[in-house]
Protein backbone atom coordinates (compact mmCIF):
# COMPACT_ATOMS: atom_id res chain seq x y z
CA UNK A 1 0.00 0.00 0.00
CA UNK A 2 1.26 3.51 -0.53
CA UNK A 3 0.25 4.64 2.72
CA UNK A 4 2.23 3.69 6.10
CA UNK A 5 1.25 4.09 9.18
CA UNK A 6 3.07 6.12 12.22
CA UNK A 7 5.04 2.82 13.54
CA UNK A 8 6.94 3.14 10.27
CA UNK A 9 9.81 4.62 11.98
CA UNK A 10 10.58 6.89 15.17
CA UNK A 11 11.42 10.02 12.81
CA UNK A 12 8.25 9.49 11.17
CA UNK A 13 6.00 9.19 14.15
CA UNK A 14 7.98 12.73 15.32
CA UNK A 15 7.62 14.06 12.47
CA UNK A 16 3.89 13.10 11.75
CA UNK A 17 3.42 14.85 15.26
CA UNK A 18 5.02 17.75 14.78
CA UNK A 19 2.34 18.79 12.13
CA UNK A 20 -0.60 19.24 14.33
CA UNK A 21 1.31 22.65 15.30
CA UNK A 22 1.25 24.34 11.73
CA UNK A 23 -1.10 25.62 9.62
CA UNK A 24 -1.83 26.05 6.04
CA UNK A 25 1.07 27.78 3.78
CA UNK A 26 -2.04 29.47 2.11
CA UNK A 27 -5.53 30.70 2.27
CA UNK A 28 -8.32 28.53 2.08
CA UNK A 29 -11.03 30.65 1.99
CA UNK A 30 -9.91 32.51 -0.68
CA UNK A 31 -10.49 30.05 -3.23
CA UNK A 32 -11.68 32.75 -6.60
CA UNK A 33 -7.82 34.08 -6.02
CA UNK A 34 -6.32 30.89 -7.22
CA UNK A 35 -6.61 30.29 -10.95
CA UNK A 36 -4.25 30.81 -13.60
CA UNK A 37 -4.27 34.25 -14.19
CA UNK A 38 -3.02 35.05 -10.47
CA UNK A 39 0.03 33.03 -10.99
CA UNK A 40 -1.45 29.67 -9.83
CA UNK A 41 -0.97 26.40 -11.66
CA UNK A 42 -4.10 25.15 -12.30
CA UNK A 43 -4.65 21.16 -13.32
CA UNK A 44 -7.03 18.95 -13.95
CA UNK A 45 -7.12 14.97 -14.65
CA UNK A 46 -10.08 12.71 -15.79
CA UNK A 47 -9.12 8.91 -15.50
CA UNK A 48 -12.15 6.67 -16.64
CA UNK A 49 -13.19 3.53 -14.60
CA UNK A 50 -14.39 0.20 -15.48
CA UNK A 51 -18.21 0.86 -15.77
CA UNK A 52 -21.14 -0.55 -13.83
CA UNK A 53 -24.73 -0.98 -14.89
CA UNK A 54 -27.09 2.34 -14.52
CA UNK A 55 -28.03 3.48 -11.24
CA UNK A 56 -26.46 3.64 -7.78
CA UNK A 57 -23.31 2.57 -7.53
CA UNK A 58 -22.84 -1.32 -7.34
CA UNK A 59 -21.77 -3.25 -3.95
CA UNK A 60 -18.23 -4.47 -4.94
CA UNK A 61 -17.94 -2.52 -7.94
CA UNK A 62 -15.76 0.15 -9.43
CA UNK A 63 -17.03 3.34 -7.24
CA UNK A 64 -17.17 1.44 -4.27
CA UNK A 65 -13.46 0.12 -5.04
CA UNK A 66 -12.26 3.62 -6.07
CA UNK A 67 -13.79 5.18 -2.76
CA UNK A 68 -11.16 2.52 -1.25
CA UNK A 69 -8.39 3.20 -2.65
CA UNK A 70 -8.87 7.11 -2.57
CA UNK A 71 -9.18 6.76 1.56
CA UNK A 72 -6.53 4.78 1.71
CA UNK A 73 -4.27 6.58 -0.08
CA UNK A 74 -3.24 3.47 -2.31
CA UNK A 75 -3.87 5.38 -5.75
CA UNK A 76 -0.43 6.98 -5.13
CA UNK A 77 2.16 5.55 -6.77
CA UNK A 78 4.89 4.21 -3.51
CA UNK A 79 7.62 4.91 -6.32
CA UNK A 80 6.48 8.66 -6.14
CA UNK A 81 5.31 9.31 -2.87
CA UNK A 82 4.14 7.50 0.58
CA UNK A 83 1.90 8.85 3.01
CA UNK A 84 2.47 8.47 7.27
CA UNK A 85 -0.55 8.76 8.81
CA UNK A 86 -2.68 7.60 12.14
CA UNK A 87 -5.41 5.36 11.42
CA UNK A 88 -7.22 6.50 14.45
CA UNK A 89 -7.63 10.19 13.65
CA UNK A 90 -10.82 11.23 12.21
CA UNK A 91 -10.62 11.40 8.29
CA UNK A 92 -11.91 14.82 7.58
CA UNK A 93 -9.17 16.51 9.47
CA UNK A 94 -6.46 14.10 9.37
CA UNK A 95 -2.58 15.15 9.21
CA UNK A 96 -0.80 13.05 6.79
CA UNK A 97 3.43 12.79 6.13
CA UNK A 98 3.95 12.46 2.43
CA UNK A 99 7.32 11.69 1.65
CA UNK A 100 8.32 12.33 -2.25
CA UNK A 101 10.69 10.09 -3.86
CA UNK A 102 12.93 11.78 -6.28
CA UNK A 103 16.06 10.74 -8.17
CA UNK A 104 17.02 8.66 -4.70
CA UNK A 105 16.48 11.82 -2.88
CA UNK A 106 13.61 12.11 -0.18
CA UNK A 107 11.64 15.19 1.07
CA UNK A 108 9.21 15.06 3.61
CA UNK A 109 5.94 17.58 3.80
CA UNK A 110 2.74 17.77 5.36
CA UNK A 111 -0.31 17.94 4.43
CA UNK A 112 -3.95 17.98 6.26
CA UNK A 113 -7.30 16.77 4.92
CA UNK A 114 -9.54 19.91 4.16
CA UNK A 115 -12.65 18.23 3.90
CA UNK A 116 -15.15 15.57 2.20
CA UNK A 117 -17.73 15.58 -0.42
CA UNK A 118 -20.55 13.25 -0.27
CA UNK A 119 -23.33 13.00 -2.02
CA UNK A 120 -25.36 13.38 -5.38
CA UNK A 121 -25.39 16.60 -7.63
CA UNK A 122 -26.55 17.50 -11.82
CA UNK A 123 -24.39 18.41 -13.84
CA UNK A 124 -25.95 19.30 -17.09
CA UNK A 125 -29.16 18.33 -15.63
CA UNK A 126 -27.62 14.33 -15.52
CA UNK A 127 -27.53 12.95 -12.35
CA UNK A 128 -23.93 11.92 -10.93
CA UNK A 129 -23.08 10.56 -7.36
CA UNK A 130 -19.60 12.08 -6.24
CA UNK A 131 -17.42 10.84 -3.04
CA UNK A 132 -13.96 12.78 -2.70
CA UNK A 133 -11.99 14.93 -0.33
CA UNK A 134 -8.70 17.18 -0.41
CA UNK A 135 -5.48 18.16 1.20
CA UNK A 136 -4.14 21.34 1.88
CA UNK A 137 -0.61 22.58 2.36
CA UNK A 138 0.76 22.96 5.40
CA UNK A 139 3.83 25.57 6.80
CA UNK A 140 7.08 23.84 5.37
CA UNK A 141 5.49 22.49 2.18
CA UNK A 142 7.98 22.66 -1.01
CA UNK A 143 4.53 24.06 -2.60
CA UNK A 144 1.59 25.98 -1.51
CA UNK A 145 -1.98 24.58 -2.96
CA UNK A 146 -4.81 21.94 -2.78
CA UNK A 147 -5.55 18.85 -4.65
CA UNK A 148 -9.07 17.44 -4.68
CA UNK A 149 -9.44 13.39 -5.70
CA UNK A 150 -13.35 12.58 -6.46
CA UNK A 151 -14.88 9.71 -7.56
CA UNK A 152 -17.89 10.00 -9.77
CA UNK A 153 -20.96 7.66 -11.41
CA UNK A 154 -23.03 8.81 -13.90
CA UNK A 155 -26.04 7.05 -12.43
CA UNK A 156 -27.68 7.26 -15.79
CA UNK A 157 -25.70 5.60 -18.08
CA UNK A 158 -23.29 4.07 -15.68
CA UNK A 159 -19.77 5.39 -16.47
CA UNK A 160 -16.92 5.91 -13.59
CA UNK A 161 -14.43 7.94 -13.56
CA UNK A 162 -11.83 9.26 -11.13
CA UNK A 163 -11.47 12.93 -10.98
CA UNK A 164 -7.90 15.21 -9.72
CA UNK A 165 -8.00 19.16 -9.48
CA UNK A 166 -5.72 21.01 -8.10
CA UNK A 167 -4.19 24.16 -7.43
CA UNK A 168 -0.36 25.13 -6.50
CA UNK A 169 2.37 27.14 -6.51
CA UNK A 170 6.14 27.40 -5.24
CA UNK A 171 6.01 27.91 -1.33
CA UNK A 172 8.79 30.07 0.11
CA UNK A 173 12.59 27.81 0.23
CA UNK A 174 14.97 28.85 2.58
CA UNK A 175 17.50 26.15 0.48
CA UNK A 176 19.01 27.57 -2.34
CA UNK A 177 19.67 24.06 -3.63
CA UNK A 178 16.51 22.78 -3.14
CA UNK A 179 14.78 25.89 -4.51
CA UNK A 180 16.70 25.71 -7.67
CA UNK A 181 16.07 21.97 -7.99
CA UNK A 182 12.18 22.43 -7.26
CA UNK A 183 12.17 25.54 -10.30
CA UNK A 184 13.64 23.02 -12.74
CA UNK A 185 11.86 19.94 -11.89
CA UNK A 186 9.08 20.27 -9.61
CA UNK A 187 6.51 20.77 -12.19
CA UNK A 188 7.60 17.73 -13.65
CA UNK A 189 6.96 15.30 -10.78
CA UNK A 190 3.71 16.84 -10.21
CA UNK A 191 2.62 16.09 -13.50
CA UNK A 192 4.18 12.54 -13.38
CA UNK A 193 2.76 11.87 -10.21
CA UNK A 194 -1.24 12.89 -11.21
CA UNK A 195 -0.46 10.68 -14.38
CA UNK A 196 0.52 7.71 -12.56
CA UNK A 197 -2.39 8.33 -9.74
CA UNK A 198 -4.86 7.69 -13.05
CA UNK A 199 -3.21 5.30 -14.25
CA UNK A 200 -2.65 3.29 -10.87
CA UNK A 201 -6.49 3.79 -9.75
CA UNK A 202 -7.59 2.50 -13.19
CA UNK A 203 -5.60 -0.73 -12.70
CA UNK A 204 -6.40 -1.33 -9.09
CA UNK A 205 -10.00 -0.56 -9.29
CA UNK A 206 -10.15 -3.06 -12.46
CA UNK A 207 -8.61 -5.59 -10.57
CA UNK A 208 -10.24 -5.71 -7.61
CA UNK A 209 -13.80 -4.76 -9.04
CA UNK A 210 -13.03 -8.08 -11.41
CA UNK A 211 -11.93 -10.53 -8.10
CA UNK A 212 -15.18 -9.47 -6.32
CA UNK A 213 -17.45 -10.34 -9.29
CA UNK A 214 -15.41 -13.66 -9.47
CA UNK A 215 -16.13 -14.18 -5.51
CA UNK A 216 -19.35 -13.14 -5.76
CA UNK A 217 -20.87 -15.47 -9.67
CA UNK A 218 -18.49 -18.08 -9.94
CA UNK A 219 -18.80 -19.86 -12.99
CA UNK A 220 -21.25 -22.30 -13.45
CA UNK A 221 -20.41 -25.90 -13.71
CA UNK A 222 -21.67 -28.58 -15.15
CA UNK A 223 -23.31 -32.05 -12.54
Amino acid sequence: MAADRPRGGRRARRALAALAGKGFNFDPDQGDHYTAENGWKVDDYLQPLPPEPPGPPAPGGSFEVAQRLMRDYEFADPAIVRAVYADDSPFETRDMLLEGRFYGLRFRFGVRVGGLVDGQLAVDGRPVRHWGWNYRTLQGHLEAGQMDYEVRKWLDSGEVEFRIHAFSRPAHIPNPVIRLGFRVFGRRVQRRFARHACRRMARLTAARAAVRAVAEDPPATSP
